[in-house]
């Protein structure tokens, strides 16, 4: 709406039916206290039982602990819309520089190909090309990976035309390609990018497979002498290549438009010195862009998340150029997105829940969490700047011709410098500047500190996703992922930049508790593990450990598990996913709280306590073929020997064994109408559990192919389960 003349870039709208969903929560919450009650009021008098009582206690206490939580993240929704014609109107030839940050690390868990996808596809973005500039920064210092930016650069020329004659989307080639008709009358355009698309995969592909860059290749361009004084991935010199000059009239594509700039780097190495993984490689690239490009805006990117949306940048630029409300805001984060995800998402990557209902919550107290991917920055924020309401940043862009008169040369030589192991020495990178070090997830921390300085960000959603990633297709990655931010989020919580404390008066109580809510996530395992298997073995044994059904204080728990399966399934539904799809977010939810963030508590406490530390994993982004296909027709894939992995099967064969002991007692006893009265919770809880790991069970016994779960995990599972059973059946 125009106030005053005033049109806004963009729009806040808030969530319908606010009042009904509070009023439901309300009810939870009365039902919530009501089992604490029953809990309080009804400990046993044996001391063998009021321990277990207690234990059930201090899990439900976390559970509606952590549900309270949770409600800060839907009870304050809000929606985003922009409008592009206002900014190309006010601002189309005032628009600022964009810096955009490529990160990879390893050539062979990330390929060159699917790297320079991304790069392709970030460079051709629907946004003046003079005011871009993409910056791979390649940890590994793989030659065969600058080889591939190499090509690319060339291929850009074709690339970058064709996409803004046609309109393509995507933008990044490999994408675009797949997304045709197989059986369409293809244009001479369309067939001669194509082909000269196939012949750079070809060149690279053989390079890849040989494993090393011929002599013939390197002969042909100097930037391979960099390469002279390495060592290895961790003991190298600066490697720093402008492969696309911006400044250079000579840099345009074939139509004679001028190309973004395009520069290589692989920030130095010593094995003497902690480079600080990603967190490090970001900080690098931010100080080597000051001195290339130095633009107002810096955009960060995952190798592997390509640009599915060319007007993204666009959408960024709303918000930050709003007149009114733009100068309060630090960054823009778009959603984490993935282009493999099977229709029912058998391993629950999409994060459903999270990205179409739990971050517009967020958005409403003061932004979103920075992600580390698919994310616009101001660059003074990540530099450290405080907000402050009289000096707002201007954003329009600004022309400098102070380094006209530098040679590329001249220029690579001066930003190796920032580049070097020993350049962050005595300075406040890394603490007070640039991406926070000493955690996993060093863009949470990151964010909480923007925020903490006055800043707000946004969250914004639009109905075509902005950056599409490749998600985990197995298990163990899964899992592997979820342990690294579990324990990263955790171990913030334990810091002193806890949003509990750290926070404290700086942003709203609701933003830390949406902050808190991520950073709780490890030591849900404590209640989940509690609950998975001390239900089962008591009812094995008919011991009730829930209210009668003719009990009045039944009625608080049926409330809680009513409310539970229904509103869960209703949002999951609403946010685009299928029963199905619920489901197997079920399963996820019960296997990362009983195994990942089981894992991830231990070696947070471990750390915290001095005794380890904490290592960075690099997800792979290329499967096996058989692997591929299991995923697609979604088969839950084991395939490997995991501590996680005993967990998991012992559980599900624990509760196995627990429904079976019932049935048998049924059949002997015939006391079924006994057991329904007294013990129809746990026998509720244990067949769910039972029917949540059917794949599991498949794993263990019937499957035949590689993606089975191991013999020996399996005979290590039964006996432990077995175990378990007997020792508490003679015990007690």
């Amino acid at each position: 709406m125009a106030r005053d003349g005033y049109f806004p870039l963009f729009e806040t709208r808030r969530a319908k039916g606010r009042v009904l969903y509070r009023l439901f929560a309300v009810s939870v919450f009365v039902g919530i206290l009501l089992i604490w009650v029953y809990r309080l009021n009804h400990i046993p008098k044996e001391s063998y039982g009021r321990w277990v009582w207690l234990g059930l206690l201090a899990a439900e206490l976390w559970f509606g602990f952590y549900w309270l939580l949770t409600q800060a993240l839907r009870w304050n929704i809000v929606y985003r819309e922009t409008f592009k014609d206002r900014l190309s109107l006010r601002y189309e030839n005032e628009l600022p520089g964009v810096d955009i940050f490529v990160c990879t690390a390893d050539p062979k868990i990330e390929p060159p190909m699917m790297v320079i996808n991304t790069v392709l596809s970030v460079m051709a973005f629907d946004y003046p090309t003079q005011n871009l500039s993409v910056y791979l920064s390649d940890d590994a210092a793989s030659d065969l990976t600058f080889y591939a930016l190499m090509e690319a650069s060339q291929f850009s020329k074709h690339w970058i035309p064709y996409c803004k004659k046609f309109n393509v989307e995507p933008r990044s080639p490999a994408a675009y390609f797949v997304s045709l008709p197989r059986h369409n009358n293809q244009s001479k355009d369309l067939v001669s990018i194509k082909r000269l698309y196939e012949e750079m995969e070809n060149r690279i592909q053989t390079a890849t497979k040989l494993g090393r860059i011929t002599e013939e290749i390197r002969r042909k361009h100097i930037g391979f002498s960099q390469w002279d004084t390495y060592s290895s991935r961790f003991d190298h010199d600066t490697i720093l290549q402008i492969l696309i000059d911006g400044r250079d009239s000579k840099a345009v594509d074939i139509e004679g438009c001028a190309l973004p700039t395009l520069v290589y780097l692989a920030r130095e190495k010593r094995p003497q010195h902690f480079h600080n993984y990603k967190a490090g490689a970001m900080n690098a690239l931010i100080r080597v862009s000051s001195m290339i490009s130095n633009g107002q805006i810096i955009l960060n990117v995952d190798c592997d998340m390509y640009s599915n949306n060319s007007q993204s940048v666009r959408d960024a630029l709303c918000f930050f150029m709003d007149e009114e409300k733009g100068h309060e805001i630090a960054f823009v984060q778009f959603p984490q997105n993935f282009e493999n995800i099977t229709e029912n998402d058998i391993y629950g990557n999409s994060l459903r829940t999270i990205s179409e209902v739990e971050f517009h919550g967020i958005d409403g107290y003061g932004g979103p969490l920075y992600i580390g991917t698919g994310c616009f920055h101001r660059r003074e924020t990540l530099c450290g700047r405080e907000f402050s309401k009289e000096n707002k940043i201007e954003l329009k862009r600004k022309i400098s011709d102070s380094r006209r008169e530098e040679s590329v040369h001249e220029l690579e030589e001066k930003s190796k410098t920032p580049a070097s192991c020993t350049y962050e020495r005595d300075t406040k990178w890394g603490k007070e500047m640039g991406l926070r070090y000493g955690f996993p997830v060093e863009d949470v921390i990151t964010g909480i500190s923007i925020h903490c300085k006055g800043w707000k960000s946004v969250y914004f959603n639009p109905e075509r996703k902005a950056f599409l990633g490749v998600a985990p297709n197995t298990l163990p990655q899964a899992l592997v992922q979820h342990k690294r931010w579990s324990e990263g989020d955790f171990q913030i919580f334990l810091s002193r930049y806890s949003p509990a404390w750290y926070a404290l008066g700086k942003i709203s109580l609701g933003h830390q508790l949406g902050y808190c809510c991520y950073c709780l996530w490890a030591p849900n395992c404590l209640a989940t593990l509690f609950y998975s298997f001390v239900p089962s073995l008591y009812f094995l044994k008919g011991i009730p450990l829930f209210p009668k059904t003719s009990s009045p204080w039944f009625i608080p728990f049926a409330y809680a598990i009513f409310a539970k399966y229904t509103y869960g399934p209703a949002e999951f539904l609403w946010s685009g996913g299928t029963i199905r799809g619920w489901w197997n977010d079920q399963r996820i939810w019960l296997y990362k709280r009983t195994s990942a963030y089981f894992f991830a508590f231990i070696d947070t406490i471990l750390k915290t306590l001095g005794f380890s530390e904490s290592a960075f994993v690099v997800t792979a982004k290329v499967a096996d073929e058989d692997v591929s296909q299991r995923y697609e027709k979604e088969i839950m894939e084991f395939g490997a020997s995991s501590s996680m992995f005993t967990i998991l099967a012992t559980l599900a064969l624990l509760n196995l064994f627990c429904l079976i002991g019932l049935l048998n007692k049924l059949i002997i006893d015939d006391g079924l109408v006994k057991l329904c009265e007294t013990m129809v919770l746990q026998i509720l809880l244990c067949s769910i559990l039972v029917l949540i790991n059917w794949p599991m069970y498949q794993g263990l016994f019937f499957r035949k192919d590689n993606g089975k779960m191991p013999s020996s995990l399996t005979a290590k599972s039964l006996v432990f389960a077995l175990s378990a059973c007997t020792c508490f059946t003679f015990l007690y």
